[in-house]
């Protein structure tokens, strides 16, 4: 008889069973994987997996949510034991080979009837009170963007504020001197009750009752080239309805350039209330970063050529678009490849592997690899916005441009015509335009144009402009 326990001290989940004992044993997830210390004689084994991993050179955190497989080469683990139980990081749930990490959310509060409980308390709140911050990036699946930006500095000139971070599950890093708060917990619906100021780059979803004084700052999360809300294609009264509701709960929008004020303006109808033309918080550390310590942090050498893949996410598949082989990529080109998913390809989707291939879709924040990549590709992602401010090449991949633009979500201008880089098709135009120094010369003048219109705000001290109008209306206390 196998059996299977989680040792709630040691955070981690044991397996035992009979037998010889096993060569090796994993635990593999999509986003993470983590090996067993196994131990036993000739008759029984113990194989103990840490419910904790480091990734990319930070600290051990917990493993994300998620179905995960076991494999303990030689066992049979058609009869292991199920004993979940409630850990301070996580729960665990074992069914033969298959294990199921959750947040760690007690699951009273999962049922239909424990989120309405929660929920109806929230809106009985009187709420905004607390000299707080609830910090919100991509629907808590990361701690980054615009909001990350933002939580550096407040931390520095308000050091009375509470910093609150809503995340999906505590796999998820957030700054330092802030408190996670897991989705859909008692304390995340306390903390976006109380909070003084909610700071989101997405919309805000389950039901959201403003409280008196409470104020929201919407950055949104990039300069559009797609067209977004209001715009996009095909008659919806319900998606119209619900865009115009969305817009109505942000006291101000965030735009990085005076492009994106108007087009996010009239795609989210926001009339009558402010639009902070400021830059992007995001991307302060490109105008003066130092890439070395990420490198060093993700095992790059100072010398090795660094090639991020960052393209946006499609709306008629859930995973990542599968235009390259990362690995082929790395040996054609003599470089790393950095693979970044789209946050909404995050959870569905699994980590790419390979020769000098790093997955970083989960990476917290996107500009640490802007600054320390020597070439972007990518394909119609706001990234491209991003990066330009760092002057490097760029180069566009985009082998369903015509399906995107014409039938998925449409353009607010002709990329073709104006992309400060090449447009190419297949992996094999990549590589040839990576090899080229003259495919993004061509480009010089063209560059430095979308240079001009898209990041003269992007000087390093956007984030310092955007704390300074927070404190300055009073929504919060230093």
């Amino acid at each position: 008889m196998t059996t299977a326990r989680i040792d709630e001290q040691a955070q981690a989940l044991i397996i035992a069973g009979a037998g010889p004992r096993p060569a090796s044993a994993v635990l593999s997830g999509p986003r993470a994987q983590v090996a067993a210390k196994v131990t036993g004689g000739g008759k029984t084994w113990r194989a103990v997996f840490p419910l904790r991993a480091a990734r990319w050179g930070g600290a051990p955190l917990p493993l994300p949510s998620g179905e995960y497989e076991l494999d303990v080469a030689g066992a049979d683990l058609s009869d292991i034991a199920v004993e979940p139980a409630l850990l301070p990081i996580l729960r665990v749930q074992v069914r033969g080979s298959r294990v199921t990490i959750s947040p760690p959310l007690d699951p009273v509060y999962e049922t239909p009837e424990g989120q309405r409980t929660l929920e109806e308390r929230y809106v009985s709140q009187i709420g905004g009170g607390e000299n707080a911050v609830f910090f919100e990036s991509f629907y808590g699946q990361t701690s980054g963007c615009n909001p990350r930006a933002i939580d550096r500095v407040l931390a520095e000139r308000a050091p009375a504020v509470t910093r609150y971070w809503a995340v999906a599950d505590l796999s998820i890093e957030i700054p330092e001197g802030a408190i996670a708060v897991v989705e859909g917990s008692p304390d995340w619906w306390r903390a976006r009750a109380e909070a003084r100021m909610l700071i989101v780059n997405d919309w805000l979803r389950r039901r959201f009752v403003r409280k008196p004084g409470q104020h929201v700052l919407q950055t949104w999360h990039g300069t559009p080239l797609k067209r977004l809300a209001l715009h996009r294609p095909g008659f919806d009264p319900r998606r119209m309805a619900a865009v115009v509701k969305e817009s109505r709960r942000w006291d101000a929008l965030l735009a990085q350039n005076v492009y994106a004020e108007r087009v996010l303006k009239k795609a989210y109808a926001f009339f009558g209330k402010p639009i902070w033309t400021d830059g992007y918080p995001r991307n302060d550390m490109l105008a003066g970063g130092d890439p070395a310590p990420i490198r060093a942090a993700l095992g790059i050498g100072a010398d090795e050529r660094v090639l991020l893949y960052a393209p946006t996410w499609r709306d008629d598949r859930a995973e990542m678009v599968d235009f390259i082989d990362p690995e082929e990529l790395a040996a054609r080109t003599d470089s790393v490849v950095l693979v970044r998913g789209h946050s909404r390809t995050l959870r569905p989707g699994r980590d790419r592997s390979g020769a000098r291939v790093i997955d970083v879709t989960g990476y917290p924040e996107t500009a640490r690899l802007l600054l320390i990549a020597d070439a972007l590709i990518t394909d119609y992602s706001s990234v491209m916005f991003d990066f330009s401010v760092t002057g490097r090449p760029m180069y566009f991949l985009v082998p369903d441009m015509e399906h995107y633009r014409g039938q998925l979500r449409g353009f607010y201008f002709d990329l073709a015509q104006r992309a400060p880089g090449p447009l190419v098709r297949t992996q094999d135009e990549l590589v040839a335009a990576l090899s080229d120094d003259d495919a993004t010369a061509a480009y010089r003048e063209r560059y430095a144009a979308w240079s001009a219109q898209f990041n003269r705000l992007d000087d390093g001290a956007a984030a310092d402009r955007v704390v300074s109008r927070i404190l300055d209306q009073g929504w919060l206390t230093p």
